[in-house]
């Protein structure tokens, strides 16, 4: 659901009269405002102080206002400003009446998770807290509103602070071009969500050779089948890290952990084990999703490659092996190279990718 502001303009006023009715807000100068003085939790979510509150709010100290603190919740519209009528005269909601209207509206009070950077965590959000509070007489207890607040870091570009103004704005659409959605999804799993993640080059290629890495531990074990259940067991050290937070920096170390474990495993339960926890983890964490010879590219070749005469050269080669004639070999493994396919030789014998 993606509501629009102005589909719940009724929804905004029927939430003014009740934090008017309940005392929590006041009509002033065709104004109406709500009365920080009046909630107790006010400060809770972002744990400011009164003294404090103020602070890097959008506050202006005007007349209709008893507090400085105090924030508009309907004020007026005049010449070509947008508005609606209401009970104060023809106005439009404040900043942050829409949020409390809309999640209520749509979601249900209470609700179970809201989002959003760390910058919007005061004013923002703790007015919304106090709004939809104030609307149903609740003073102590915000969770009546909302149950878990994730409030993310900045991303960094190149160590810079992802901004309009400095015209570094990024759009995943256009990473897509370049990469797939698992390398992007890694990489952004690679730093705690309340945390500040420098997104470079380098660190997505790193997400790419660490997948790389994975998958083809996995087509070594690809002959080992595991009991499909078992794809949803989820390792307890990996969900100890996701429930600690959503800490996904701790719950990729235990993956790689895991991979180690099943490149060096040779018991073939132990396998199915290891091999199991990773697609687990996968799924749980929305990588993995492919096969190993599609993310490997092995065995795949475009429009303008012909598969079939890779395969006759492969062969080919292997006979000039046999014969001792390393020198052909050679030959076609550099005629292989300069057409944009890399082989590797394995104990189930020689596999093929594109570069």
């Amino acid at each position: 659901i993606q509501p629009r502001a102005t589909q719940h303009i009724g929804d905004m006023i029927k939430l003014v009269k009740q934090m008017i009715n309940n005392g929590y807000a006041y009509e002033s100068e065709n104004h109406v405002l709500f009365d920080v003085t009046s909630y107790k939790a006010y400060g809770k979510l972002s744990g400011r102080d009164i003294e404090d509150q103020l602070a890097g709010s959008r506050v202006e100290v005007a007349s209709y206002k008893k507090d400085p603190g105090d924030f508009v919740l309907w004020k007026p519209s005049f010449d070509d400003d947008p508005g609606w009528d209401s009970p104060w005269g023809f106005g439009r909601p404040g900043w942050h009446l829409e949020c409390s209207a809309m999640s209520e509206k749509n979601l249900g009070l209470p609700f179970d998770i809201h989002g959003g950077g760390m910058d919007l965590i005061f004013p923002h959000h703790e007015n919304e807290v106090a709004q939809s509070c104030g609307a149903h007489g609740e003073q102590n207890d915000p969770q009546i509103f909302v149950k878990y607040w994730i409030h993310n870091a900045m991303l960094n570009i190149g160590g810079k602070k992802m901004s309009k103004s400095l015209g570094n704005i990024f759009y995943i659409r256009d990473y897509l071009e370049k990469y797939p959605g698992e390398v992007l999804r890694l990489a952004l799993m690679s730093g705690h969500y309340r945390q500040s993640l420098n997104w470079t080059d380098e660190s997505i290629e790193q997400a790419h050779s660490m997948l790389n890495r994975i998958y083809r531990n996995l087509k070594k074990v690809e002959d080992i089948n595991i009991d499909e259940n078992n794809v949803n067991l989820i390792p307890d050290n990996v969900l100890d890290c996701l429930c600690d937070d959503l800490n996904t920096p701790e719950a990729l170390a235990q993956l790689n952990d895991l991979v180690s474990k099943l490149s060096k495993a040779t018991d073939k339960e132990q396998i199915k084990v290891y091999k199991g926890q990773i697609l687990a983890v996968g799924n749980i964490l929305g990588i993995l999703q492919n096969s190993p010879d599609k993310w490997l590219g092995i065995g795949q070749t475009s429009d303008s490659i012909d598969s079939s005469k890779i395969d006759s050269l492969i062969e080919e080669r292997k006979l000039a092996r046999e014969s001792k004639d390393f020198s052909r070999a050679d030959e076609i493994r550099n005629e292989l190279a300069a057409m944009g396919i890399e082989i590797e030789d394995t104990p189930k014998g020689t596999i093929w990718r594109t570069k």
